[in-house]
């Protein structure tokens, strides 16, 4: 009975001692929801792409903390609704340690009360001033658009470009959709607008469910503006796009928020259709963002997005998507926690070396510095993808360090 209740107490003893070891092997998990199907798909399944190379590069040389990681995500279908479902089932039906939010700020609005409620830190991925209404002290920006005054950063090389023109523009039309990113955008150009002196004669929204963009075109002719700024995802950029080539749009400016044309899907069904139009960009491999850590990352990338199915250049979100990842790591492996209080005061107070270049992290979570380009299409030719590989096509106007070519002005001149 003795030695029987001896080796008894031996496996229980061995069997205690083993449990912090098999605890330390679990996974750190990641969760997310991302847009995997609907508009944003085109950039959603990109982002995750970079994610999954990142879990690929960390788990290869042995983790976080002596962990593997694992990336736990679910389709929010590009559509709203479903985002604070996902992300309630992330915290409380499958305990992921960490959550971080998918692409756009469509996307990440949704998501932050069920954040705020977890009392989670949060790293949102490309929101145009997402925590504006929130201002929760433990949300952090992955997104350029930074600054003391991120709606404005966003469209700020727009205006800087048009005003730098002879004669100046005097009137402007103002146009987007009726959801969070296009509002957020709009009040930075409204702002912007003012302090330009520019004459508003057109400032409208439609529904997210918009089909057919010709007659708001034709409404924006009508009134006659010099520069139209249009805030739009990739559905209704594109239909857009369309409809202003359809109805000969005789504005001299127009552009500056076109969500999609950053994608190489859309790049390269468009073609032609580009040219003249200004709009924003994030990240291009040129200069200061072309480092040898990026090239290497895109030549990773781009092997392995034609069998994902994915943007097969992955200039625009691809590089942001594995930042995220790269600050949250450092936050994790400087903490060497996973407590939320500790990864938010880390995060608040280091500068993260990332793909994207160095990020600080300033009021409301936003960068302290804003970095956003503002491009030219011009001599687009066809529907090939080879001519957006080294972006000639796509001419820096500003910020004037990087700029690389003239604007041609106004917008018939160059779309001929």
């Amino acid at each position: 009975m003795l030695k029987w209740l001896g080796a008894a107490l031996l496996a229980v003893t061995i069997t205690f001692a083993a449990a912090p070891a098999a605890r330390a092997a679990d996974p750190i998990t990641i969760g997310f929801g991302m847009a995997l199907t609907g508009g944003l798909a085109p950039n959603g399944k990109a982002a995750l792409l970079a994610m999954q190379i990142w879990e690929q590069t960390v788990n290869a040389k042995g983790g976080i903390l002596g962990r593997p990681v694992k990336l736990v995500y679910y389709d929010d279908q590009s559509n709203p609704a479903t985002v604070p479902g996902i992300y309630t089932k992330l915290l409380d039906v499958d305990k992921v340690d960490i959550v971080v939010s998918g692409y756009a700020t469509n996307m990440v609005a949704p998501a932050m009360p069920v954040i705020m409620q977890h009392k989670r830190t949060f790293l949102g991925l490309l929101a145009l001033a997402a925590n504006s209404e929130f201002n929760y002290p433990n949300y952090f920006s992955i997104a350029p658009t930074g600054g003391s005054h991120p709606k404005q950063a966003f469209s700020k090389g727009f205006f800087d470009v048009a005003m730098a023109q002879t004669p100046k523009p005097a009137t402007l039309a103002i146009v987007g959709a009726d959801a969070e990113f296009p509002r957020n955008a709009i009040e930075g150009a409204r702002e912007l607008a003012r302090q330009a002196g520019l004459k508003i004669v057109y400032d409208r929204s439609y529904p997210p469910s918009t089909a057919d963009y010709t007659p708001i075109v034709r409404a924006i002719q009508a009134a006659n503006p010099d520069l139209v700024f249009v805030a739009s995802y990739p559905p209704d950029t594109v239909g857009m796009i369309r409809a202003a080539s359809e109805v000969g749009l005789k504005a001299k400016l127009f552009g500056g928020g076109m969500v999609g044309l950053q994608a190489t899907a859309i790049k390269t069904q468009l073609g032609p259709l580009l040219n003249g139009i200004v709009d924003y960009d994030f990240w291009l491999p040129i200069g200061p963002y072309a480092t040898p850590e990026a090239l290497d990352f895109l030549k990773l990338y781009q092997s392995k997005a034609a069998a994902a199915g994915v943007d097969l250049l992955g200039f625009y979100l691809p590089p942001f998507a594995y930042s995220d990842m790269q600050v949250l790591q450092a936050a994790i492996e400087g903490t060497k926690s996973l407590d939320q209080q500790k990864l938010a005061d880390y995060l608040r107070s280091h500068t993260f070396h990332t793909l994207a270049g160095d990020i600080t992290f300033g009021a409301n979570g936003e960068w302290t510095e804003a970095r956003v380009l503002e491009v030219q299409f011009q001599n687009v030719k066809g529907n090939d993808v080879d001519q957006f590989k080294d972006p000639k096509v796509e001419v820096v106007l500003s910020p004037p360090t990087l700029k690389d070519g003239a604007m041609i002005y106004p917008y018939s001149n160059a779309r001929n």
